[in-house]
């Protein structure tokens, strides 16, 4: 698993892991391996982005992995976007969507509550493709932030997983200096990540125990970005910091290729 590890567990205690990952297509992040290796992994949530499929479209057998309760949230636009829950115990409540139609009928956002824990695959929209997709982008960052402040108020614990489409600081992408006009990297996203980070009061799990440079977890299908590693950090889990002490271990996937986006497993030291 390659998993870094920099603090004990709790004595007689095993971690709660939780993988998110953007499959670029569940279907065929099925026919590259992602559901065999999944089943090795001994996740209690997996998060999934992108799974471009509707639910009736899936194979009952592969698609919903034994030993979970599986979710999803489909966008109502086939081949296009959708969020999945995996979950090892039954959530105490399920929330899809944020009550937009324009957000919730692209199936961007589901939520498992667990006691006072709710884990949420989250995908923000991308505005690579177009000046119209980036004010879309926009608008539902400037949405989202006022939710994310609300949340923080709450007297529960949140791991927010899945691809927010932003690069937060210059060591989350390898050139940097080419894309700070470019979707993704550009002055305003990162404003708002930092404000996430920062006033908001949220954490990027990751960092708790991995500060190096070169962490990427999509590369572009352009070029030779993967085997150069010309990538970009974009998919986190972001927690409330009453979770930052409870981080125990983060890996990046890359021994196998599912979609142009690698999984990200973190270990937490809590029960689920």
């Amino acid at each position: 698993m390659g998993a870094i590890v920099t603090l004990p567990l709790a004595e007689n205690s095993r971690p709660m892991r939780v993988i998110t990952v953007n499959v670029n297509g569940i279907r065929s992040a099925a026919s590259k391996g992602l559901f065999t290796w999944l089943a090795g992994q001994n996740a209690d949530v997996v998060c999934l982005q992108e799974t471009k499929a509707q639910e009736h479209q899936l194979d009952k057998s592969l698609h919903y992995p034994a030993g979970y309760h599986v979710y999803y949230h489909d966008a109502e636009k086939k081949g296009y976007s959708g969020v999945a829950l995996f979950c090892r115990r039954q959530p105490d409540r399920l929330i899809r969507g944020m009550g937009w139609p324009d957000f919730d009928g692209e199936g961007r956002y589901l939520q498992a509550d667990f006691g006072d824990l709710s884990v949420a695959s989250l995908y923000l929209p991308s505005g690579s493709s177009s000046e119209e997709r980036q004010a879309v982008k926009f608008d539902m960052m400037a949405r989202l932030m006022p939710q994310f402040k609300r949340l923080r108020q709450m007297q529960r614990d949140y791991i927010i997983c899945g691809d927010w489409n932003i690069a937060h600081r210059n060591i989350d992408l390898k050139n940097w200096r080419g894309n700070q006009k470019n979707s993704g990297f550009l002055p305003e996203e990162r404003a708002w990540l930092d404000e996430l980070l920062g006033a908001a009061g949220w954490v990027d799990a990751f960092r708790v125990v991995n500060q190096e440079a070169e962490q990427y977890t999509w590369w572009s299908n352009r070029g030779q970005a993967w085997a150069k590693n010309v990538g970009w950090r974009i998919d986190y889990q972001m927690i409330t910091p009453g979770l930052a002490g409870k981080v125990r271990g983060a890996a990046i996937y890359k021994d196998q290729r599912f979609s142009d986006h690698a999984p990200l497993t973190i270990d937490y030291d809590l029960p689920l």
